[in-house]
């Protein structure tokens, strides 16, 4: 069985790594062969977004790459798809494999299934409900053609299900629906003692439980003045209480000098994007994490660290739930009165799976 793996932003490497793993650990079984080949498509070039993934998590080199960064969106996409056409054509693979909802994801799904070649969706069935996120349209439209989607909680199942899932697939064979559970799971758990080993508190002079991480890089609050200062303005007010170390997205530093609110973070630990080590060993040992990311606000959970997501909308609606996730948007007031909701929550919940989602995926493209 041959693979073609399609990647291209930050956390699809995380995703990535852990069926590239357990790819490796079936071929090593002898209970068949598959083959996998990774195409890179750029989305994310610079080597603290992307080389350093490759490198400290074990990530085979990739097979190919395209260069489709630094591109509006659809620049970019029509770039991917011309490249992974091209790529599909000659290597004639069983399956795409696609995850998440980048525009990557979008390519490699639209490129394959205009092939004729089976998609396999991994975290299918997240739904924001606002379609104005890019993330959005392109997480819908990536599930409607494919054939195999792989949802990370029963909530993404029930999304699914609302909608009329499963239809007919482009290969005349049902779409096949399952609960796997979440693959960032999987690499939490099975990175998490080799992040301890990581001096990240040491290097910035960061001590347990005694400060706050945050990262803002979504397009609807960087792209909006009002919602920048008003996010800030409340960060640097929390600053004075806690620390705040911040790895600072190109975006983000971009639009901050930009709109003249750099002088915001001028008390914050501000540093270059973390490697994924680094992020998690700063993750475990944060208080309290901000964040409008969408894997944070998991990793968060599984670290057991309350989170604060600066976001109107979540996709992962069961930290709500458990009282271990807030949403507070843009507003100055909320953002401060959240740390005072920060009560004792429970984590102990299996809503993510076992850690054992690539498994259960690789299992099911081998019985496919």
């Amino acid at each position: 069985m041959k693979i073609l793996t399609v990647v291209g932003a930050r956390p699809q490497f995380v995703k990535a790594a852990t069926v590239s793993r357990a790819i490796r650990h079936f071929n090593s079984l002898g209970n068949g062969l598959m083959n996998e080949q990774i195409i890179h498509t750029g989305q994310h070039y610079d080597s603290k977004m992307s080389d350093v993934f490759f490198e400290e998590m074990d990530i085979p080199k990739p097979d190919f790459r395209l260069d489709c960064g630094n591109l509006n969106h659809g620049a970019m996409t029509g770039r991917m798809l011309e490249g992974l056409e091209a790529i599909i054509k000659e290597e004639k693979p069983n399956f795409v494999l696609v995850y998440g909802d980048t525009n990557s994801t979008l390519a490699g799904a639209l490129a394959a299934s205009k092939l004729r070649v089976p998609v396999a969706h991994v975290e299918a069935g997240l739904r924001s409900f606002n379609m104005k996120m890019p993330e959005e349209v392109n997480r819908i439209l990536t599930d409607r053609i494919s054939s195999c989607l792989f949802c990370p909680t029963q909530t993404a199942v029930k999304n699914l299900e609302k909608e009329g899932f499963p239809f007919p697939a482009i290969d005349k064979n049902a779409q096949e629906v399952t609960w796997v559970g979440d693959v960032m799971l999987d690499a939490t758990l099975f990175y998490a003692e080799k992040a301890k080993r990581s001096h990240s508190l040491e290097q910035w002079g960061l001590e347990e439980k005694k400060y706050a991480l945050c990262t803002i890089h979504r397009a609807e609050n960087t792209d909006d003045p009002g919602r920048i200062r008003s996010i800030f303005t409340a960060l640097a007010q929390l600053n004075e209480e806690l620390p705040i170390i911040l790895p600072l997205h190109p975006r983000t530093r971009k639009v901050l000098s930009q709109t003249g609110n750099a002088g915001l973070v001028k008390d914050f630990k501000v540093v270059e994007p973390l490697s994924y080590l680094e992020t998690q060993r700063l993750e475990m040992s944060a208080k309290v994490i901000l964040t409008d990311s969408g894997g944070m606000q998991k990793e968060a959970f599984f670290h057991k660290v309350p989170c604060i997501t600066l976001r109107e909308e979540t996709e992962w609606i069961e930290t709500l739930d458990f009282g271990a996730n807030l949403l507070v948007g843009a507003d100055e007031f909320r953002i401060l009165k959240s740390f005072q909701k920060l009560g004792t929550v429970s984590f102990e919940s299996d809503v993510y799976g076992n850690g054992r989602a690539a498994e259960k995926i690789l299992k099911s493209l081998h019985e496919s």
